[in-house]
């Protein structure tokens, strides 16, 4: 006889599902609340889990973190059992994990299909031997990586321009872009900002050594008000050990982004003024994830640095291209009125 362990906080609602399952000859295990659950599947160790979501002491979400992380109970197949249908709720779940997802009201049949068809698969892959072992890849690409970041790193809220980090700090973190955009800067000799870098959501950032708690060579801020996840460089060392597959998708994210810092660098020397500033405004909505015909709110110094030139020369180039009705601008806000001419400039 297969065990379901329900973790649901509805006392009616728990108890006829546990009676339902019940008469379909399964044991049935019942915990009111997610901590009381956690300690359940980790005791009795269930054939399957069906979880809610929205309970007290501790969230479903809470639940499947907390049993992923336990290696008796990462590889139980597990089911949300909720009233919220969003996306975004369903997507949290199932990146999380989950197996299956079944909303309220629900059937004798939905909720008994769910339970046999990931019982059928769990058990064909026991036959194939084809389960997860504990040296087995989890993590093998950049997108499995940023989950594993939105899952389980540190949240951070920066407001706008508001310092992450400083040159010479040490580099305890690296970290993923949830909302917002962030530059990275250093200081020269005559007290001039030289932008080294701009990261928009999504990106991954702060990195120096992927495995060596080393100074940062530049300052980090935000752009406009930004939220950041992050994993210390210790845990970050761990993974990579236990996801060899993931070494390579970095590998390959630094030479990208080696080869887009050597093109900058070639713009940079050989390009004419209004090709750096053109090339500038539309690399600034790009990495703020603004369409460029929307308002840009960016300060002078920072576009000038970006392209490489004099913020005087950078504003004079502006006002031509104002007065060639390509943009419009007006102190830190800017907006791109003809699109295809800013990009034949480009």
């Amino acid at each position: 006889m297969k065990t379901i362990l329900l973790i649901e906080d509805d006392v009616v609602l728990r108890e006829n599902t546990a009676e339902l399952l019940e008469l379909s000859d399964y044991k049935v295990l019942t915990a009111s609340n997610g901590k009381t659950g956690v300690a359940l599947a980790k005791k009795h160790q269930p054939d399957i889990i069906i979880c809610d979501i929205m309970m007290p002491e501790l969230d479903g979400y809470g639940v499947l973190k907390a049993l992923y992380k336990n290696k008796l109970t990462k590889y139980t197949p597990f089911i949300f059992l909720s009233a919220k249908t969003e996306h975004e709720d369903v997507r949290k779940g199932m990146n999380l994990g989950a197996d299956d997802y079944i909303t309220k009201p629900f059937s004798e049949d939905d909720l008994i299909s769910a339970i046999e068809s990931r019982l059928a698969k769990v058990s064909i892959l026991k036959e194939k031997d084809k389960l997860p072992t504990e040296n087995d890849d989890k993590i093998k690409t950049l997108n499995d990586l940023k989950i594993f970041f939105d899952d389980f790193g540190d949240e951070f809220a920066f407001n706008q321009d508001e310092i992450i980090y400083r040159e010479g700090d040490h580099s305890n973190y690296i970290y993923l872009i949830s909302k917002g955009a962030v530059k990275c800067f250093q200081i020269n000799e005559l007290g001039k900002e030289l932008v080294t870098a701009l990261y928009k959501e999504d990106d991954l950032f702060g990195y120096n050594s992927f495995t060596q708690n080393t100074p940062h060579r530049e300052t980090a801020s935000a752009i406009e008000d930004t939220k950041l996840v992050g994993i210390s460089i210790l845990e970050f060392k761990k993974l990579l050990d236990q996801n060899h597959k993931v070494v390579i998708e970095l590998a390959e994210l630094l030479a990208d982004n080696l080869s887009s810092v050597k093109k900058e660098l070639i713009q940079m020397a050989y390009s004419s003024v209004n090709k750096k500033t053109a090339a500038t405004i539309l690399k600034f909505a790009e990495k703020m994830n603004r369409n460029p015909e929307k308002l840009i709110k960016i300060s002078r110094n920072d576009l000038a640095s970006v392209a490489g030139i004099s913020p005087e020369t950078f504003i004079r180039t502006l006002s031509i291209f104002k007065k060639e009705g390509i943009i419009k601008a007006d102190g830190r806000n800017i907006k791109v009125i003809d699109i295809e001419k800013l990009k034949k400039i480009c």
